[in-house]
């Protein structure tokens, strides 16, 4: 799919696109070859303005300014906190509240680069708001407002908090979801000592392990339902310096986001319904 089918918001000054995870936002310090948002914008327009970024593995809506004036007025609202921006993000576990508010500062991790943490002494500002939309058996979907602009803000103060991304390799050590809302079953100890050693060994038929090679080796091939930050930019607000009226862009989620909280739903239906048979 080309650049023109991911804008979803144009005009003389602003163009907005809708990005797909796992594309870069600007070119990459160590590898300039890499696509990127920016050169494509560049190539189509010839000069383009980098007004803020999203992380490579953040999907949604990101703007970038056609001209100088464009560019500096939205880049002095964004930093007096005149845009409003709006993420919804699957995390782990299930709040209590219906909604909250994060104040805890951020600064870099000096022993390892890149990575982000609460630093009451020494780092900046940071203020989040939250709203819970949906609960499921382990998982909690967000509506995420950040009211700063700090690097990884919003995957920091959730993992500050004990909910952090259900998928995040730097703030939950996850890098994907196979089986969602899957537990194992817990088996009670049994007292093996008065048992006889004949009684205990497992009866399994040729047919019965052939059976469970073969799902083992199908779960082995199967691909993860998400395999990336499940957070997603889906609106920007801010008010046009040109028209003085407020611009509002709403970015269609993508599809594998849509798709995980669709099986949780399926999975808490159901869930739900078995417990009203009991």
């Amino acid at each position: 799919m080309g650049i023109e089918e991911k804008i979803i918001y144009e005009d003389d000054d602003y163009v907005v696109v809708n990005k797909d995870s796992g594309m870069l936002a600007i070119p990459d310090r160590y590898n300039k070859d890499l696509p990127n948002l920016y050169d494509m914008l560049t190539e189509k327009y010839g000069k383009i303005f980098i007004v803020h970024r999203l992380d490579k593995d953040t999907s949604g809506a990101i703007i970038f300014a056609k001209n100088p004036e464009a560019h500096r007025d939205l880049s002095i609202k964004w930093e007096e906190g005149g845009v409003s921006k709006t993420y919804y993000a699957l995390v782990t576990g299930r709040f209590d509240e219906a909604q909250g508010n994060i104040n805890l500062p951020i600064g870099p991790l000096k022993k390892k680069k890149g990575v982000m943490v609460v630093d009451k002494r020494n780092g900046k500002e940071a203020f989040t708001s939250y709203k819970v939309l949906e609960k499921y058996r382990e998982y909690t979907y967000l509506e995420v407002t950040p009211k700063t602009g700090r690097t990884h803000q919003i995957r920091v103060h959730l993992a500050a908090i004990g909910h952090p991304l259900v998928v995040d390799p730097l703030y939950n050590r996850k890098e994907a979801i196979l089986n969602l809302g899957k537990r194992e079953e817990k088996i009670e100890p049994q007292n093996f000592k008065t048992k006889k050693k004949q009684e205990i060994k497992p009866k399994i038929s040729k047919e019965m392990l052939e059976k469970i090679r073969k799902q083992a080796e199908e779960k082995s091939k199967a691909a993860p339902i998400i395999g990336r930050l499940p957070l997603h930019a889906g609106k920007i607000r801010f008010m046009h310096y040109r028209t003085n009226e407020f611009v509002e862009i709403e970015a269609p989620m993508p599809k594998d986001m849509r798709t995980t909280l669709d099986v949780l739903s399926l999975q808490s239906f159901f869930m739900n319904k078995e417990k009203k048979t009991l």
